[in-house]
């Protein structure tokens, strides 16, 4: 820990993670400067009160004059490497690192780390307690919301970093090594930050860059995409399978999940007995069985964990019935195959709400998957012509565009009939209306529960 005493460090990015960042860094004695995009004015006074009371540096709206005047940039995960004075302190000599990465140097504990396209938030949550149900001392963390660096100074070599891991933040790792990564599944997302799909893929292939023969790597044998990237891999892959029965790995047999190892094969618990719907959580529920087993927790705390595990909010949350019309909040659905995923999950036809930030994302996979279930589709936000363009290109016509949340939800209402699912999923980011995907379900939540009043 003494590596960062008197340590001159620029944090960038004042979100959660750039705040818990400053907070650690300089309980460790480093020299704390940081800088936001944002002006002053922008700034929360909380964040404020803190950074004056800390006596630390601000460069609001600008950057800094002399960018090579640091000894360490730590970028929060939504600021990108390619920016103009970045590249310059890099230039200067700067050491250039991710809040994670400083994190895992930090962290004395063990780290469990969950990527992909899809799935992420459920499979870590879902991890996390198989492990605090194991009786591990547990700290669930990263791209779900708590900085992994906000914790690691309560962690010691027994705890486990049980860390939702994003393709953001995987482009700064230099030595992050967990004992145990996880790759879910690959498809297009994030095209406006990564460009091209193989940038993608190498990005999200980083997560295992620095594991060794005496760490695993679990990996979905059924994405031929993921699977690929592990010939690669050094650590020993675990491959699971939903559609498979594997010689090794997670897999399923007679609708049971199944982890076979080198010695024996075991039986966790029939999928038929979880609770979360869907054959995406079926994939989530191996991988985060396969990373559970391979960590030497118990085949039943695995099996008890599954059974009793609900989902996470805002990721095909049920959140109400009226007049026979159910409605449900997937706000997480934040790219169009995470939201195909939500559509086939849901029973019966579909009243749509989707549109939003625009990722450069390619729609027509998405609208194929309506598949005569969706029967209207409400459109907002900054890709709602766009998305209008792909379905009638596709011959679907009962799609309009409404200008808030508000309006989605009352003419959802109005067009369903008993039997319906009014679903939001997005298939988009929020960044064009809402902070972020939590603060777009829970305003759907509010305007479903105002329905009438």
């Amino acid at each position: 820990m003494n590596q960062f005493k008197n340590r001159h460090v620029l944090i960038i990015g004042l979100g959660k993670s750039g705040i818990a960042a400053a907070q650690a860094l300089q309980k460790l004695g480093a020299k704390v400067a940081v800088q936001d995009s944002k002006r002053e004015a922008d700034i929360d006074a909380q964040t404020l009160d803190f950074l004056k009371i800390s006596h630390v540096e601000c460069y609001f709206g600008k950057s800094p004059e002399n960018p090579g005047a640091f000894d360490l940039y730590v970028l929060s995960p939504g600021v990108t490497p390619e920016l103009p004075f970045i590249q310059e302190a890099k230039k200067a000599g700067v050491e250039i690192a991710g809040e994670l990465e400083i994190a895992f140097r930090i962290c004395p504990g063990n780290f469990v780390a969950i990527t992909g396209t899809n799935g992420k938030t459920t499979t870590t949550t879902l991890s996390g307690e198989m492990f605090q149900n194991a009786g591990r001392k547990t700290f669930v963390v990263g791209n779900i919301g708590i900085a992994a660096i906000s914790t690691v100074l309560e962690a010691d070599e027994d705890s486990w970093m049980v860390t939702e891991t994003s393709s953001f933040q995987l482009e700064t790792i230099q030595y992050f090594k967990p004992k145990i990564s996880v790759l879910l599944n690959l498809t297009p997302d994030h095209m406006d930050r990564h460009k091209t799909m193989e940038n993608y893929a190498r990005t999200k292939a980083k997560v295992y860059q620095n594991q060794d023969e005496h760490d695993y790597f679990i990996v979905n044998y059924d994405d031929p995409l993921a699977f690929d990237l592990s010939k690669d891999c050094k650590a020993k892959v675990v491959p699971f399978s939903r559609l498979s029965e594997l010689e090794f790995g997670a897999y399923v047999k007679d609708e049971t999940i199944m982890i076979r190892d080198e010695q024996k094969e075991t039986t966790i618990c029939a999928a038929g007995e979880l609770k979360i719907l869907g054959t995406h959580n079926l994939e989530n529920a191996l991988a985060a069985s396969a990373m559970a087993y391979f960590a030497g927790i118990p085949s039943q705390v695995i099996a008890e964990t599954l059974r009793a595990f609900a989902g996470v909010e805002h990721r095909m949350e049920f959140c109400g019935e009226k007049n026979g019309v159910r409605f449900v909040n997937d706000s997480k659905g934040t790219n169009p195959d995470a939201s195909i995923k939500a559509i086939n999950a849901t029973a019966g036809d579909i009243i749509l709400i989707a549109g939003g930030y625009d990722k450069n994302s390619d729609f027509e996979l998405f609208i194929d998957a309506f598949d005569r279930k969706v029967r209207y589709m409400m459109l907002m936000g900054e890709t709602a012509e766009k998305i209008k363009q792909a379905a009638e290109k596709k011959g679907f016509e009962n799609s309009v565009i409404l200008k808030d949340m508000g309006e989605c939800v009352k003419e959802a209402f109005r067009l369903a009939k008993q039997g319906d699912t009014v679903l939001l999923s997005p298939a988009c980011a929020s960044w064009d209306m809402y902070a972020s995907f939590e603060h777009r379900g829970e305003h759907f939540k509010k305007c479903v529960t105002g329905l009438g009043n």
